[in-house]
């Protein structure tokens, strides 16, 4: 559903890609871990538009979207929750799900895909009239993830969704992620938690310095040596 090949990126005249290749399959749960200022932000943020490629190849759905305006992808259908809560402060819950629906009006049934975002988001169905910026940030969080989910898009980017958030919130957070993908959603999920996604993970990679330095079934990352000690180990990377 989503391929990227070779991706090479940078600011300025400093490289932070140099040249990864990853395929999210239709349907699956893939997550990409590493350390802070490996470029998994940068990752992000070259698939979803908000920064230009500079080499490789970004494919959704077989539609080559490299170098587009990031609101041409998200109309050939990819969502991006970023790492922050970009929420319409002073709109209500509902509001901000409604325009969240926006990008695809063309083919929206916002009205139904509002009550399917409140059903997996009880949190957010309590607080629906209320003004988002009077949230908690973990229900800000929630709430930008279900303005992603309300695209009903081809591919969702999860971007940090714990960032901040405190641990029973964190739970719920990848409890929703759960249900998003036994609902066959297909993500791309960036943690700091790397045992949690790979929990939650189908398949995973690790970025390291802007390169792919392993990748496998989660399961099997799970296990390996190299990858306990960087990322799962004594509480190091939180």
């Amino acid at each position: 559903m989503l391929t990227i090949q070779n991706l090479e990126a940078a600011y300025g005249k400093v490289q932070v890609l140099h040249g990864i290749s990853l395929d999210v399959p239709q349907g699956k749960l893939v997550t990409l871990i590493g350390s802070n200022g490996a470029g998994k932000t940068t990752t992000m943020r070259a698939i979803s538009g908000m920064i230009k490629p500079k080499a490789g190849s970004i494919t959704l759905g077989g539609k080559d979207i490299t170098g587009l305006d990031s609101h041409r992808i998200a109309r050939a259908g990819l969502a991006h929750s970023p790492e922050g809560r970009r929420v319409f402060a002073t709109m209500s819950v509902t509001d901000n799900l409604l325009l969240g629906a926006f990008p695809r009006f063309t083919r929206a049934r916002p009205k139904g895909d509002v009550d399917k975002a409140m059903d997996l988001f009880p949190r957010l169905k309590e607080r629906r009239n209320q003004l988002a910026g009077t949230l908690s940030g973990g229900e800000q969080q929630m709430l930008a993830m279900a303005r992603a989910v309300m695209l009903n898009p081809d591919v969702v980017l999860l971007d940090e969704p714990s960032m901040g958030l405190a641990p029973i919130l964190v739970e719920e957070v990848f409890r929703i992620i759960t249900r998003l993908k036994s609902e066959g959603v297909t993500m791309l999920l960036v943690e700091q938690f790397a045992a949690a996604a790979l929990n939650v993970a189908d398949y995973g990679y690790v970025l390291e310095n802007g390169r792919i330095s392993v990748h496998g079934p989660a399961e099997s990352l799970k296990n390996d040596p190299k990858v306990v000690a960087a990322y799962l180990g004594g509480g190091n990377h939180h």
